[in-house]
This record gives structure tokens, C-alpha cells and sequence, in this order.
């Protein structure tokens, strides 16, 4: 088999999310197309599978199968799927009025907008990032708390009388840009913690190669890119401000 169908797990993981398919179906599915390229078979000979006929596409003996592996590699990291315990008590705070609470709170500074907020907020999780507490942002923060704030920001800034009047494509480009910041400070901020898990396979990997350097060079080296970081961000956050107000002059949608 060609070594460069090997990377036909790549392409399958672009398109599937450029079609906006389930992104666990397209990783799962680039994760077996990959193994199955590289000549591994999908069951491991033990357990269950200990009795499948010996087909090079499903058992071989002596190699490990693609779903057991998939399986180990989910059991080794479950404790990442612990964010969904906090959900119930996310919904229960919305059901209850966390984001009208929120959206009203935000109101109450005039010099709030939605830029402003979202570089106080990216700066606020590059600073647990740098301090290595893990925080689920997208679950427990952006969707109860910090769209809804967003949102107020904008009503109050746009003159918006009613609340939830922002018009939809406005709303949409607020909603993206409340990701962004949480995936530019959560992203970016981790690597300022050498007791964080990217630094330290970073560090696994080139000592591995037989690079010497230490977990601390490595925070050094990425300080200039979470510099980069928030200076794009608070300009990209300000060019939004910009045209929300611009549109809302011109009295049209975003």
C-alpha cells in the first residue's frame, strides 16, 4: 500500500469538518481509515476477538487492533469527559435566569462592549492557564455567562431598547467571537504553565528526539506567541466593535 495513503486520514478530518459532519464520527473515522493504511487490523487477537477467523483486515496475530486501541486510548483519558457532571448545574442556573442576570448586569457599565469584554475575558483564561487550572470555558463559561454578557453589551451599546433585539447576523458574529476568545486564551495560556499537559509532552517529545532543554525554556519561547496572541485578539475584538456600531449608524444588519 502507498506510504502517502497514510495521510488520507488528514484529508478525511478537513473535508468532514469543512462539511460540518459530527466532528467524533470524522476523527473516529480518519483514526481507522490511518490504521488500516498503515496495515494494522482492527481487532486485537484476545477477549472477545480470540475467536474471529485470522483476516488480515480484522485480527493478526501479535498486533494490536485499531478499536483497542481507540478504547484504551478513551479509558486512559476519561477523566476529560468529567466537564459533563458540571452541565446539570449549568442548566439549572439558566433555567433559573443566569443569563438574564448576566445580560442585565453588563448593561449597568456604559463603557462596556462586546471587544472589551472578550479581551478582559481572554486575558482572564490566559491567567488560569498560566496558574494550571483547567476550566471547561465553552460549557461552563461562554454559553451561560459570557454570550449573554456579550449580548447585553451590545444592546446597551447599539442604543438596542429591547432585549434581545440584536439582529440575528449580529448575534452570530458575537457568538463566534465569544469562542474565539476562549480558544485564543485557553489555547495559548496553557503553554505559560509547565505543569500543563501540552507543555509537558512538548518537553517528552524533544528530550525523546534528544533535544536538552527544560520545561521553563519552553514557557520562555511560547510567552512572545500569548503576546501575539492577545494583541490580534484585542484588534480583531476591536474591529468588531467597529462595524457593530458602523452597521447600527447605517441602521442595517451586521
Amino acid at each position: 500500500m502507498p506510504e502517502w495513503l497514510k495521510l488520507g486520514g488528514i484529508a478525511i478530518v478537513v473535508i468532514g469538518l469543512a462539511l460540518r459532519l459530527r466532528t467524533t464520527l470524522v476523527v473516529v473515522t480518519a483514526a481507522i481509515f490511518t490504521g488500516l493504511a498503515a496495515g494494522l487490523p482492527l481487532f486485537s487477537n484476545e477477549g472477545i476477538f480470540a475467536n474471529l477467523p485470522q483476516l488480515p483486515l480484522l485480527v493478526r496475530e501479535g498486533q494490536t487492533g485499531i478499536i483497542n486501541m481507540l478504547g484504551k486510548a478513551f479509558a486512559d483519558t476519561r477523566f476529560v469527559t468529567l466537564f459533563i457532571i458540571t452541565l446539570p448545574a449549568v442548566g439549572l442556573a439558566e433555567r433559573y435566569g443566569l443569563q438574564e442576570q448576566a445580560a442585565a448586569l453588563i448593561r449597568r457599565f456604559r463603557a462596556a462592549t462586546v471587544g472589551r469584554l472578550l479581551i478582559i475575558y481572554q486575558l482572564f483564561r490566559i491567567l488560569h492557564g498560566m496558574l494550571g487550572i483547567r476550566l471547561n470555558g465553552h460549557p461552563a463559561f461562554v454559553r451561560p455567562l459570557v454570550y449573554p454578557m456579550s449580548i447585553g453589551a451590545a444592546e446597551a451599546n447599539l442604543g438596542v431598547k429591547t432585549a434581545g433585539a440584536v439582529p440575528a447576523d449580529a448575534a452570530e458574529r458575537i457568538k463566534a467571537a465569544d469562542a474565539a476568545s476562549e480558544n485564543y486564551g485557553n489555547f495559548y495560556g496553557q503553554n505559560l504553565s509547565p505543569v500543563q499537559a501540552g507543555i509537558l509532552l512538548v518537553y517528552g517529545v524533544m528530550r525523546g528526539l534528544g533535544f536538552e532543554i527544560g520545561v521553563l525554556d519552553l514557557v520562555r519561547y511560547t510567552t512572545p506567541i500569548v503576546a501575539a496572541s492577545v494583541i490580534l485578539g484585542a484588534l480583531q475584538f476591536y474591529w468588531l466593535d467597529r462595524s457593530l456600531l458602523s452597521a447600527a449608524k447605517r441602521g442595517a444588519d451586521v
